[in-house]
């Protein structure tokens, strides 16, 4: 457990030194997605992500995993921090798809993974989730191959959408 929050404290202060550098611009989006983790969850949640510029964009975000394990409906809180990279330059459709680096936890596993986005809306990645200490869910324990499937949408879309 001491070696989760090492890693948890460690990488708070990356990001947060990040962000103390210099101004980035914020922005509020909602996501909705499909995750695997032994189990199939629907996921459901918030993120801000922030970027200086288009090359490097920073995404922290918390949700909720929400499915059935051993027939018992269950949810599960899950935090996440992104990191999605693309520097080509001298393109015809500037940035549509970033390289994504990032972890997600919640208080049953912890799970590095690495994937694709589609101009930073439509995510899709892969990893290996570790389980925390002996944790289960309903009996199941919540380690192995970790896939999610995300849409992300920035709020002023939804803002312009009803007025």
């Amino acid at each position: 457990m001491m070696n989760v929050r090492t890693a948890i404290t460690i990488l708070s202060v990356f990001f947060l030194s990040m962000f103390a550098k210099a101004q980035y611009t914020m922005h509020k989006m909602i996501n909705v997605g499909y995750a695997y983790q032994n189990q199939s969850f629907g996921e459901v949640g918030g993120r801000l992500l922030f970027l200086k510029n288009d090359d490097v964009i920073y995404r922290l975000g918390g949700s909720a995993l929400m499915g059935s394990t051993n027939s018992q409906f269950a949810i599960m809180p899950k935090l996440q921090a992104d990191i999605l990279l693309n520097f080509e330059k001298n393109v015809d459709f500037y940035h549509s798809y970033y390289f994504l680096a990032g972890v997600e936890g919640t208080n049953k596993y912890l799970a590095p993974k690495v994937g694709v986005s589609l101009f930073g809306i439509l995510d899709l990645t892969g990893g290996y989730a570790f389980a925390m200490g002996n944790a289960r869910l309903n009996g199941k324990k919540m380690e192995g191959l970790n896939i999610n499937f995300t849409l992300n949408i920035p709020t002023v879309f939804i803002h312009d959408i009803f007025n």
